[in-house]
Parts: C-alpha cells; structure tokens; sequence
C-alpha cells in the first residue's frame, strides 16, 4: 500500500531540494544538477543526468520526467506537467515533498506496529519445529511421537516443516505479486480485503488520508478536476479505490456532485462523505481535506493499532491451538503407550 519506485525518503529530498532552489530563484537545469548532486541514490542521480539532458535538447521537465515513469511516480510526473501551465514548479515540488514525507510516515507507523505480529509468527513457526525435533528424540525407535500428525517427527521432520512453511510463504508472495501486476487482480485483491474486518477499515483509512492529502495537492496545482480525481485515487495506492477512478469521474462530468460521485463508488466512509458533501456545499472542498487530514492520518495509525493488536492475539490463539493440539497428542500417544505395557 506504500509502494514507490523510488524510496519515499529520497523523493521527499529531492523534492525538497528543488523546491528550496527554485524559489530562489536559480534556474530549473541548475535546481535540477543541484538537487541531483545531493541524492546518495545512484537511480536517482542518473536519472537526473538524462532529465537534465533531454531539458536542454528542448523537452519539457513533465516530459523528461514521463519518460523515466520507471522511477518517478505518476502522481510527480501529472503535478509538474500542471505547475509548468501555472507557474507553480516551487510550490508544487514543495507539496509533493510534504505528500512522500507524509507517505514515509503512514509507511514507518505501519512497519513499527506490524513487526511484533510477524515476529510473533515466525516464532510460532519455531516453536512448533522445536516440539517436532524434542518429541521425536524423546519418543525415538518404534515409539516415535509423530507431535502433528503428519509424519513429522525428529530431525526431519522438523526440516520438512520448517521447509514447507517458507515454500508456502514464497510461493504465496510469487503468486501475490504476478496477481497485483495486472489492474484486474489489484482490483479484485483490494476488494476483498476492504471487505475484511479489521484489515479493511485499516486500509481504507489509509487510503482517504493519501486521497485526501493528494486531492488537495492537485486542486491547488490548479489541475481538472477530472485528472485530480484520477491522480488522487492513484495516490491512494489501493487498487479498489483507482479502478474506480473511471466511474467517479463519469458521475462528475454527468453532472452528479463530488459527493454522489463518491459515494456512489461505495468505497468512502459515510463520515467522509458527509466531509466532502459540507466542502462541496461552501465551495472549499480542498481546504476542508486538507485541514483535515491531519485527522485522517490519526484514524490510520488508529487502524494500523487495531490491525497489529488483532494480529498479535490471533497468532497468540493460533499457539495456544497448537499447544492445546500437541497437549492431546502426547496424552494420547502417552495412554497407548502404557496400554502397550500393559498387555504384555
């Protein structure tokens, strides 16, 4: 949900550092070797090379920059090609820096409350081997203790489940990736899991707080509303949300208001649409995100809160299961055990 091609940090420092050298006064080829020379990332200072390159050779700074869509997100490359009509090259490089710093810090609360949970899990991953391994020494020979079920017991059998879970885990990622390279699998990926207790609500929150905060960013640039509202639901970098870009901006040039637009897309709280349907109604609907979004920023990190907290306890019941599960298995195996003596 955080994705970039480039990393948030050093697109909000290169961003800043034109924005602070074009106000000055200096010219873009010279703001743009400066900010260039001042990136410890080598994608980043060859890029500029060529950006700069193409500028003298006659191209426009949007045009440079599409040309290298590899690299620069398309939400840059739109508010420049809009600042060149307007004059607004500080402005716009200025917000756009304040929109990758405010992204790095949604990205660094996620990571920081998402940690444990996962940490957690991998550890129950261990633990469960360490049972496998203990229990097959201590139950070797004809009395062996198969812990699972599964036939998995000692040594190899621990290794054989250690394996299975990071063949899992690869092939999930694979499988993820390849799903999420194509609009339609983004679509349908986004999709279900907005329909998710918990991890919906976390998602979707933090996709308002990015549209709000780059809805506000594009209208001050001065661009269509059309191509805002485009720009923006791609800004949310949540699949569901830019599908419906098409949609939404269906219903505006249709003559529906923002907030119908919106709503009806049925992706948006109904707190924000009351939000955007009172901007709408005192003309100041940008103002109104932007002055909030301060807020939406919170309600994510709330989200992100919840989410890791539902995580952690589901991973701590999933242990518990596995205790519980294993505690029956010896009992059981323990009983057959003395059985066996027994008869003899």
């Amino acid at each position: 949900m955080f994705g970039s091609r480039l990393p948030l940090k050093t697109l909000a420092h290169f961003c800043r550092s034109l924005s602070t050298t074009l106000h000055a006064g200096v010219p873009v080829v010279k703001a743009m070797r400066l900010a260039g020379s001042k990136q410890s990332n080598s994608r980043l200072r060859t890029a500029v090379d060529g950006v700069v390159n193409d500028i003298e050779s006659g191209a426009t700074i949007s045009e440079a920059l599409d040309a290298r869509t590899d690299l620069f997100p398309e939400l840059l490359v739109d508010m420049v090609r809009v600042a060149e009509h307007t004059g607004m090259l500080p402005e716009v490089f200025r917000s756009l820096a304040d929109h990758f710093e405010n992204n790095l810090r949604l990205k660094k609360d996620f990571l920081s409350q998402i940690s444990w949970p996962v940490i957690q899990f991998f550890a129950a991953i261990l633990i469960v081997a360490g049972l496998i391994l203990v229990l097959g020494v201590v139950g070797s020979g004809p009395d062996q203790l198969d812990p699972l079920g599964f036939g998995l017991s000692g040594a190899g059998g621990a290794l054989t489940w250690l394996g299975g879970w990071a063949m899992l885990l690869v092939s999930g990622f694979l499988v993820l990736k390849i799903v999420l390279s194509s609009p339609t699998g983004q679509r349908s990926v986004y999709s279900a899991l907005l329909r998710l207790p918990v991890v919906g609500g976390c998602l979707e929150s933090f996709a308002i707080a990015r549209f709000s905060w780059a809805f506000y960013l594009t209208q001050e640039a001065g661009m269509p509303i059309q191509d805002s509202l485009r720009a923006s639901l791609k800004a949310t970098g949540n699949g569901a949300f830019i599908a419906a870009g098409n949609s939404i901006v269906r219903g505006v040039e249709h003559g529906e208001t923002l907030t119908q637009a919106l709503a009806a897309s049925e992706l948006f709280s109904d707190e924000f649409i009351q939000m955007v349907d009172v901007g709408e109604t005192s003309g100041t609907v940008p103002e109104t995100l932007h002055r909030l979004s301060p807020q939406f920023e919170e309600q994510a990190r709330r989200s992100m809160k919840t989410l890791s907290t539902a995580a952690g306890w589901g991973i701590w019941a999933m242990v518990a299961a596995f205790i519980i599960f294993l505690i029956f298995r010896i009992a059981l195996w323990y009983a057959n055990l003395l059985n066996s003596a027994t008869d003899f």
